[in-house]
């Protein structure tokens, strides 16, 4: 038998004027006669953890049947396509989270599972930044922080970033969200060292792909049709969204009535996100980075929803009252989010990497970290995990756990099937084998 397989290096990227760009994993970066999971190529687990502010109707989120034999509620509805890539926790609790002035510290506490009052210099790193250090050695980004809001609630006694922040590099060290697409694109993708260069790149006109087209082609030459087509299909992706980018800059420039809008940021809320969904996923696929935090909306937004019909702000429509009408319009809310969060799902279910695909291979949290948004309690939390973390994670399930169950108990867990290796986590009391 003659193995012509042309072998290429995972860490292969297409060159031109100072920029490289990453591929994607090809057939031909695995050695031939090689099983997928005895090579370097097998994919790590990425890890994302998907924040949306108010809590739940969780009446309209906890399905009434556990296990495998359970109906999706409303809020979930429109990501049942990914049912059995699902794994919905109910009865979570996030005790250190608990305060007299939630928000402020709601969104800071959702991934650190320890109170902003414990001072313990040996706690409050978030889970995510854990996750970065062990499984983000790797990659040219340990982790990317991204999100709608360009700041955050303040709570008295605490700092502003636990109101802004998702991510905790030390326990009081919580980093910035980049919520600019055009700003993230070109720290992804193009030059730059530090954040004077990168701002230079955001005001050039030119294209990254534009100046590596000719080593793209001399590359597709040698692939096999397959993987020719992949490279072909994953720069037409890039080049999408640089499109999308620039003409978002044009659309906000041209915005004089909205003088503070960012250049780069679209006027449309579902826009800004898809376009920043886009690219953590890019950031996924060609392995950039293994590890993302994303804040769709901040707590106590007043955004309205004039597009599904919901124009009382958001804020003030989470202090329902118990309506009836107004946590029906809720509900329209929340399941908006998971509408374009699905959006996310989508374009990583359909990068095929292995012998599945890039959402197969990850560990993607969506959740809050409050529950009813009347009462500002963060017991029972909604949370749900998509992706199957490359075949550790079951999905197809709804598992309920007794009352007072730590949600750091799950974070925990995501974090072994993810390969870190950590005994403990906030206050969690052990791992939940079920997942």
């Amino acid at each position: 038998m003659f193995i012509t397989k042309k072998h290429l290096s995972r860490r292969t990227l297409l060159r031109g004027l100072g920029t490289g760009i990453a591929l994607p994993l090809l057939d031909a970066m695995i050695p031939a006669s090689t099983a997928w999971a005895q090579t370097a190529a097998k994919p790590q687990s990425r890890m994302g953890f998907v924040f949306f502010p108010h809590g739940a109707v969780m009446k309209n989120w906890v399905p009434a049947a556990t296990g495998r034999d359970f109906q999706i509620g409303e809020i979930l509805k429109p990501a049942e396509k990914f049912k059995n890539k699902m794994t919905i926790v109910s009865g979570l609790r996030n005790k250190p989270a608990e305060s007299n002035d939630p928000h402020g510290i709601i969104a800071g506490t959702w991934l650190r599972c320890v109170s902003p009052k414990d001072n313990d210099p040996n706690k409050g790193v978030t889970c995510d930044q854990i996750a970065a250090r062990q499984i983000g050695k790797s990659t040219t980004f340990q982790s990317i922080e991204v999100g709608t809001p360009d700041s955050g609630p303040c709570a008295p006694g605490f700092s502003c970033a636990y109101g802004s922040s998702l991510a905790f590099r030390t326990p009081h060290e919580g980093l910035p969200i980049e919520n600019n697409p055009r700003k993230l694109f070109y720290q992804l993708f193009g030059m730059g060292d530090d954040a004077k260069e990168r701002a230079a790149i955001v005001n050039q006109n030119g294209s990254i792909l534009d100046s590596v087209m000719s080593e793209a082609s001399s590359l597709q030459r040698k692939l096999g049709a397959t993987d020719s087509a992949m490279v072909s299909n994953y720069l037409e992706s890039v080049r999408e969204i640089e499109q999308r980018i620039a003409k978002m800059q044009k659309q906000d420039l041209s915005q004089v009535d909205i003088p503070t809008a960012p250049v780069g940021i679209p006027a449309s809320f579902e826009d800004h996100l898809k376009a920043l969904f886009d690219l953590v996923a890019l950031s996924f696929q060609v392995n950039l980075t293994h590890v993302s935090t994303f804040m769709m909306e901040k707590e106590v937004s007043m955004r309205t929803y004039t597009s599904i019909g919901v124009a009382e702000a958001f804020h003030p429509l989470s202090h329902h009252g118990e309506d009836p009408d107004k946590m029906a319009k809720l509900t329209l809310v929340q399941a908006y989010h998971t509408k374009v969060f699905s959006y996310f799902l989508e374009k990583l279910d359909g990068m095929k990497e292995g012998n599945g695909s890039v959402l197969d291979n990850s560990i993607i949290l969506f959740g809050a970290n409050m529950s009813n948004s009347d009462k500002h309690n963060n017991d029972p939390l909604p949370s749900a995990v998509f992706g199957l973390g490359g075949g550790t994670i079951k999905g197809g399930q709804h598992l309920h756990y007794k009352q007072d169950t730590p949600h750091a108990n799950l974070l925990l867990t995501l974090l072994h099937r993810a390969g870190v290796n950590e005994q403990s986590f906030g206050d969690s009391t052990g791992e939940l084998s079920e997942v």
